[in-house]
C-alpha cells in the first residue's frame, strides 16, 4: 500500500469520525495532555525584555563571520504551528496566552477538512489561521515564508512513514526560527481502528534531529494514556534550533568575505537573490530536495535592473580587466535599452517592440552569464559542490514582453538550498549591508576605481527602488468619480472627500512597492495619522471588505488595456510575485488579502515597524 493511500486512509477516518473524535479530545484539557513539556512553555511565550523593546545593530562582516544567533524581535507576535490541530483544542489554549503587549499568532494545519471546520469554530474570533497541509511536503506553509518560535507535533508522528521522516524533520527544522523549539509526541501502541499508525521511538528522532542541527533539550519517560487506553503509551521529545540552524550563514560568510572574487558578479548574484527573496516571496517553489526555484528571468531581470545605473550612469569598473567588459552587456541587447532606467525593470511593466526584442536579448546574456560564471564558481567551503544551480532554457525573442511570473519562467530555473534562501528572506535587512560592504572594497581594488571616494562607490549600491508615485491610481480615482461611483476611505468607510489621498497600505519608506494592490484610497486625516506605520493586525483585518471592494471597483471592473495587457492582469501579475503564499495563477481577491495580512507579519517581524 502507498504511502500515499495510507494518508487518504487516515484522512478519511478522521474526517468520518470527526464529531466523535473532537468530543474526545476535547474532554481533556490542553494543561493534562501536554503536562510533560509545558514548563518550556513560558520561556517560548515570554520574550519580552523589561522595557518591551529589543533593538537588533545591523549584521557586519565579524558577526556575520560568527554566525549569528538573530532572535524574533521582542515585540513581534510569538508565532506557533499546530501540526494535526484537530478539533483545535491546542491552538486555541495557544491563542488565548496572547496578551495585549505580546501577541500569539497560531498556525493550525489540520489535512482531514471535516475535522478542521470543528477546529476553526472552536477557534473563531481567536488569532488562528487555518491551513489544509501535511507533512512531509507542508508546502501551503512553506509558502508563506515565516519562521515560527514553537513547532508542535501532538499525536502526529506515528503517521509518518519511516521513509518520510528525514524529509518532514528537515522541513520543520527549517520552519523554525532560531532557538525555537519543536515538541513532538510520540504514541507507543496499537490503533485499535482503521487508522495506519507507524513505530515510533526517540532514538531514530534524536539522530534524525542531530543530521539537521536540532538539538535534544528534553524527553520524557513512558508516560500513561490520558484517555485511560492501556496499550497506549506516551513520550515527548523537544528539540531546539540553535543560532541559525541551518548552516547558511558560515556558508554565506565565505562567500562574501573569504572567497576570492576576481570581478564583482558572485556579490551581485547574492543580492539580486536577497532582493528578490525580501520584495517577491511569491517567486517561489519548493521541491522535495529542500531546494527552492525561482524563475531564471526574475534573477536575470534584477541582475540588470542592479548593473544599469553602475555602467551605464556612472562608469565604475566591476572587475580586475581594464581591457574587459562586461560580458552581458551586448551591442543588439543592452546598448539598445540605454534610454531605459533601471526602473523599467520590473515586474508588471510590459515592453513592446523593439524594446521587447531587445529585452529578450538582454535577458537571455545575463542568464548565460549568471550560469557560467558566479554559478560555476560559487561552491561549498572546501568542496567542489556547486551551491547554486541554473537549468536554462533558450528564448526567442518577440516584439512583446509583460513582465510577469509566467513570461519570466520562460528562460528556466534558478535553483538554490532552502535554508540559504530562508536565510535571505528572514535576515536581508542584516546581510544586504555586508554585503554592499564588501562590493565597495572590492571596487575600490581595481585599476580604473582609484579616483572614486568610498561614499561615490557606496552611491553607485544605492539599490533603486521605484520613484514613489500614486498618479496612476488618483487618476483611476477620478475616473471612477466622474462616472458617479461611490468611493469610500478604505480606513475610516466615510465617503471619499474631494481631497483624499492615495495611501500605500505597506509603508513605501520601508518597503518601496507601488503595485496596484498596494495603493488605497484615504482620506487625508486617515492617511497623515498612518504615515509610514504598518496597519495593525486588527485594523487591517477590519477593512478586508472595503479594500477588496476598491479591488474590485478599481482594477477588475476596469475593461481599459495598456498595449493589450488589463488592469486585472497586470493587478494578480504583481500580487502573485510580491505577496507570500499566492500560486503564480492565483485570481482570487480573498487570497491575494489573505497574502496581504501575511506580509504585514513578515514586515512587521522583519523591520520592527510601528503600528497604527
Amino acid at each position: 500500500m502507498t504511502t500515499e493511500t495510507y494518508a487518504s486512509l487516515n484522512n478519511s477516518f478522521y474526517n468520518t469520525n470527526a464529531e466523535q473524535l473532537a468530543e474526545q479530545y476535547l474532554s481533556k484539557s490542553f494543561e493534562e495532555v501536554h503536562a510533560s513539556w509545558l514548563a518550556h512553555l513560558p520561556s517560548i511565550l515570554n520574550v519580552s525584555s523589561s522595557d518591551g523593546i529589543t533593538t537588533h545593530a545591523p549584521l557586519t562582516s565579524s558577526s556575520l563571520i560568527h554566525s549569528p544567533s538573530i532572535h524574533s524581535a521582542n515585540n513581534s507576535p510569538i508565532r506557533i504551528l499546530d501540526i494535526g490541530a484537530g478539533a483545535g483544542r491546542d491552538a486555541k489554549y495557544l491563542a488565548e496566552q496572547g496578551t495585549a503587549s505580546q501577541a500569539v499568532q497560531v498556525y493550525a494545519v489540520e489535512p482531514a477538512q471535516t475535522l478542521a471546520n470543528l477546529g476553526k469554530q472552536l477557534t473563531s474570533g481567536l488569532n488562528v489561521r487555518w491551513f489544509q497541509d501535511s507533512l512531509p511536503a507542508l508546502d501551503t506553509v512553506s509558502r508563506q515564508e515565516v519562521g515560527f518560535d514553537l513547532i508542535l507535533l501532538s499525536a502526529v508522528w506515528m503517521h509518518i512513514p519511516v521513509s518520510q521522516r528525514a524529509r518532514s524533520i528537515r522541513k520543520l527544522a527549517n520552519l523554525l526560527k532560531p532557538n525555537g523549539k519543536l515538541v513532538i509526541s510520540l504514541r507507543h501502541g496499537p490503533s485499535g481502528d482503521a487508522r495506519k499508525m507507524h513505530d515510533v521511538s526517540i532514538e531514530e528522532l534524536e539522530t534524525l534531529g542531530r543530521d539537521v542541527g536540532l538539538a535534544v533539550i528534553d524527553k520524557t519517560a513512558m508516560d500513561t494514556d490520558k484517555l485511560g487506553r492501556p496499550a497506549v503509551h506516551w513520550q515527548t521529545v523537544v528539540l531546539q534550533l540553535p543560532d541559525d540552524g541551518m548552516g547558511a550563514f558560515p556558508t554565506l560568510r565565505h562567500i562574501i568575505i573569504n572567497d576570492d572574487k576576481s570581478s564583482t558578479y558572485k556579490l551581485a548574484l547574492l543580492r539580486v537573490l536577497l532582493r528578490i527573496a525580501d520584495g517577491h516571496p511569491g517567486a517561489v517553489t519548493r521541491t522535495e530536495e529542500n531546494n527552492v526555484i525561482i524563475p531564471m528571468g526574475l534573477v536575470a531581470l534584477y541582475w540588470c535592473h542592479q548593473f544599469k545605473p553602475l555602467l551605464d550612469n556612472l562608469n565604475i569598473r566591476q572587475n580586475s580587466d581594464p581591457t574587459k567588459g562586461m560580458g552581458f552587456v551586448k551591442a543588439n541587447g543592452w546598448n539598445l535599452l540605454k534610454a531605459r532606467v533601471a526602473d523599467d525593470y520590473v515586474v508588471g511593466n510590459l515592453f513592446i517592440g523593439d524594446d521587447a526584442k531587445a529585452l529578450h536579448r538582454t535577458l537571455s546574456v545575463a542568464a548565460q552569464t549568471i550560469r557560467d560564471m558566479p554559478c560555476k564558481y560559487i561552491k561549498l567551503a572546501n568542496t567542489d559542490k556547486q551551491l547554486f544551480h541554473v537549468d536554462y532554457k533558450k528564448v526567442t525573442a518577440k516584439d512583446s514582453l509583460f513582465l510577469d511570473i509566467n513570461s519570466l519562467s520562460q528562460w528556466g530555473d534558478f535553483i538554490l538550498p532552502e535554508t540559504i534562501w530562508l536565510a535571505f528572506s528572514r535576515y536581508a535587512c542584516w546581510i544586504e549591508p555586508v554585503l554592499v560592504n564588501e562590493w565597495v572594497n572590492v571596487m575600490q581594488a581595481y585599476r580604473g576605481n582609484e579616483s572614486f571616494e568610498r561614499q561615490y562607490l557606496l552611491n553607485g549600491l544605492n539599490w533603486l527602488e521605484p520613484i514613489r508615485t500614486t498618479s496612476e491610481v488618483r487618476s483611476r480615482v477620478e475616473q471612477l468619480k466622474a462616472d458617479k461611483q461611490p468611493l469610500h476611505c478604505v480606513w475610516t468607510d466615510k465617503k471619499l472627500p474631494s481631497k483624499y489621498d492615495i495611501d500605500h497600505c505597506m509603508p513605501f519608506s520601508r518597503w518601496p512597492n507601488n503595485d496596484l494592490w498596494n495603493l488605497l484610497p484615504s482620506s487625508s486625516k486617515a492617511n497623515n495619522d498612518k504615515r509610514d506605520k504598518l496597519p495593525a493586525n486588527a485594523r487591517l483585518a477590519n477593512a478586508e471588505n472595503l479594500i477588496t471592494h476598491w479591488w474590485q471597483q478599481a482594477w477588475l471592473d476596469n475593461p481599459s488595456l495598456k498595449g493589450g495587457i488589463s488592469a486585472e492582469q497586470r493587478f494578480f501579475a504583481e500580487a502573485n510575485l510580491a505577496l507570500p503564499g499566492l500560486k503564480p495563477d492565483n485570481d482570487r481577491l480573498s487570497d491575494v488579502f489573505g497574502a496581504l495580512m501575511m506580509q504585514r507579519d513578515r514586515l512587521r517581524e522583519m523591520q520592527q515597524l510601528r503600528e497604527w
